[in-house]
């Protein structure tokens, strides 16, 4: 019998740990700061045979009911310098560092390939579940590794970022021989020279020369991501709702000859990636609302919740969205965020 560690809390309201504010429960919840209290409650967690939901920051979340098992946050944010040379280092970062305080630091430090990612919500550990990803920059990018806790053994491992299967907002994490992995520090292979990426518009648009600093590179960024996508503490969402979907030629230029400024993106072997944002506009949904939950009028692709809609709301207007979109266009559109509870 595995008694129940004191750190294990009752039934304890997840509506302030959801950037959507969606309003639910959990049976348990649990905060570690150590591998070692980690496997504490994961072994009591298993001991009861009760489900389990690893929680980041909440800023990708849908919770569409109630958790019936135990929701445990793992909170350590150490920072450290492992190695370095003239030209990199090696940083070992707990999975608990907020990521747009690590973008700041790593930055003050002068170690560089994090400014593109600026103001992404959320912690460091969710940025390989989720590969990251803003102005072309993904964090496959620097990644090295990550230290995870393997569930089913008990045990500490380094998986390399080869092994972490990064691909576009998907990774290892994501897929059923991942949901074992509990990652408790990220290893990042950071630059001591500044070269920024600035291929994308937007962002080369917005900035005051094309010879930035890494400060004003930032700076931008966070305008040009605030001019776009709410303040999730004034209005609750969980950033892009949907993947921007990737189709063969074929769809996309068929789309293109009835919708000749559909913006598209070549990918290999044949493939686009088109706007998610351009086709949810274009099918009639920006800043259109279904109950307590709205597409956001700034941005199509938010999906926000202003007036304390729950996971059923959202989940409705997603289906209407995605349903219009396919109905229209022939695309297939995926949510982003993990969908769980209910």
């Amino acid at each position: 019998m595995v008694d129940q560690p004191s750190f294990v809390s009752c039934g304890v309201d997840l509506q302030p740990l959801n950037s959507l504010a969606i309003a639910a429960h959990c049976a348990y919840f649990a905060e570690a700061a150590e591998p070692s209290a980690a496997l504490e409650v994961i072994a009591w967690q298993q001991a009861k045979q009760l489900p389990l939901l690893i929680l980041g920051g909440g800023s990708n979340l849908v919770l569409c009911g109630d958790w019936p098992g135990l929701v445990l946050q793992y909170t350590n944010s150490d920072f450290q310098i492992l190695e370095q040379n003239d030209e990199t280092a090696l940083l070992k970062v707990g999975a608990g560092y907020h990521w747009h305080a690590l973008v700041l630091e790593t930055s003050r430090r002068g170690l560089h390939g994090l400014e593109n990612l600026a103001l992404i919500p959320g912690n460091a550990g969710a940025a390989p579940v989720q590969n990251i990803g803003a102005y072309g920059v993904e964090i496959s990018n620097v990644l090295h590794g990550v230290e995870v806790l393997d569930m089913n053994t008990r045990e500490l491992g380094f998986l390399s970022c080869d092994e972490c299967q990064l691909a576009y907002r998907d990774s290892l994490f994501k897929q059923p021989e991942g949901a074992r992995y509990l990652i408790v520090a990220l290893y990042l292979r950071l630059s001591k020279k500044f070269s920024p990426l600035l291929t994308y518009p937007a962002l080369s648009g917005a900035l005051p020369h094309q010879n930035p600093s890494p400060q004003q590179l930032i700076d931008t960024v966070v305008e040009v991501r605030k001019s776009k996508l709410p303040d999730p503490d004034v209005i609750p969402n969980a950033g892009s709702f949907f993947k921007n979907p990737v189709v063969c030629d074929e769809l996309a230029n068929r789309i293109k000859e009835s919708h000749p400024d559909m913006p598209s993106y070549p990918q290999l072997d044949g493939y686009q990636k088109l706007a998610a944002a351009w086709l949810i506009d274009r099918a009639g949904w920006r800043g259109k609302s279904h109950g307590k939950v709205a597409m956001h009028s700034k941005q199509a692709l938010v999906l926000v919740n202003p007036d304390g809609g729950n996971g059923a709301d959202v989940m409705t207007l997603a289906e209407l969205v995605a349903g219009d979109v396919l109905d229209k266009f022939g695309v297939a559109l995926e949510i982003e965020p993990r969908c769980v509870g209910g």
